[in-house]
């Protein structure tokens, strides 16, 4: 049967939509806005809230929402949502873990490829008219560090499997001998070890009290020499300052920078570098992914509005451990 059509508002937010949360909508009064707190009104009576990234789902905010009874997150991680607030709340939250890891995935190969390969400096060389045929970086045969092993770390080691690199992984989240680990050929090593063995590093982290600045001079002053850093976890992981001097010392020699400490960043020290490759948080936004989202969070957000448990969900509400695939990178 459909579900019984509330009056309590469903807020969709932050450009979060697909074909299923239409669906919903024909079923449920279901709003799109670009912040919740734009219509505090619609807010107060609303029984779910879908967010990216952006929107900080704390008490302050759930006070305002009396009535919010699930909140959907689109994306990995959970840095901006406090599950013990929700928890006390009563607040079901559901996050679609790993529904965008082959698009972060993909995201990663792509931002290491174009470095190794120069493709920025080669692609404004020939506008220009320039035919400097200089050479690049293979892939293959290099050594990758996986710093974060979850969803998008595991996904990014399955489309390498094909490159003939060596994997390596440092997560305190995720045991040694992990099922999965071992059959993706991962193997499982220190930080410092992680540190000194990747020519590609990839961070995989959520910004944390632990991983906050974590990337800092210390740590870039001992990647190997022509090591490249791609970041597609969370910019605050990274010292952006430290970054920018190593970058001008040779060490690493490229990074690839999905996102910042400050989204959308200011002026910064990373500012003019020619071995930085800039994309503005897309990682994980490919339509394919967005429909995978949509689809796990309108059928909890119905789920619960009807008075059944959400498939997705986590922290107290939980139907069952997510352990497979959570690690650091999705805490």
């Amino acid at each position: 049967m459909p579900d019984k059509p509330t009056a309590e508002p469903v807020l969709v937010t932050e450009g979060v939509w697909g074909e299923a949360f239409e669906e919903l909508a024909a079923r449920h009064d279901v709003r799109r806005l670009a912040d919740p707190r734009s219509d505090l009104d619609a807010l107060s009576r609303a029984a779910a809230l879908v967010v990216r990234n952006r929107t900080r789902v704390d008490a302050e905010l759930l006070a305002a929402a009396p009535r919010l009874r699930i909140v959907g997150r689109a994306g990995v991680g959970l840095d901006n949502i406090d599950l013990r607030a929700a928890d006390e709340a009563g607040v079901v939250v559901s996050a679609a873990f790993g529904a965008n890891a082959v698009s972060v995935a993909e995201h990663t190969v792509l931002l290491a490829l174009a470095l190794l390969r120069d493709l920025r400096t080669h692609d404004r060389a020939v506008r220009r008219g320039q035919w400097r045929r200089t050479p690049g970086r293979e892939l293959s045969g290099r050594t990758w560090g996986l710093l974060g092993a979850g969803a998008t770390g595991r996904a990014v080691a399955r489309l390498l499997a094909g490159f003939g690199v060596t994997m390596i992984a440092h997560d305190p989240f995720v045991a040694r001998d992990d099922e999965l680990i071992r059959t993706l050929r991962i193997e499982m090593v220190s930080l410092d070890d992680l540190i000194a063995r990747s020519d590609v590093l990839s961070v995989h982290l959520p910004a944390t009290g632990e991983t906050r600045g974590l990337i800092d001079a210390d740590l870039l002053a001992r990647v190997p020499p022509g090591a490249i850093l791609i970041n597609v976890g969370r910019g605050e992981v990274v010292d952006e300052s430290a970054l920018a001097e190593a970058l001008r010392d040779g060490r690493p020699a490229g990074a690839g920078l999905d996102v910042r400490a400050e989204e959308p960043p200011g002026p910064g020290p990373l500012d003019g570098l020619d071995q930085v490759l800039f994309t503005p948080h897309v990682a994980g936004i490919t339509g394919e992914s967005q429909q995978r989202i949509a689809a796990v969070l309108a059928a909890d957000v119905a789920a619960v509005l009807r008075g059944d448990r959400a498939s997705a969900a986590v922290g107290r509400h939980a139907t069952a451990p997510h352990r497979t695939e959570v690690s650091h990178e999705d805490r």
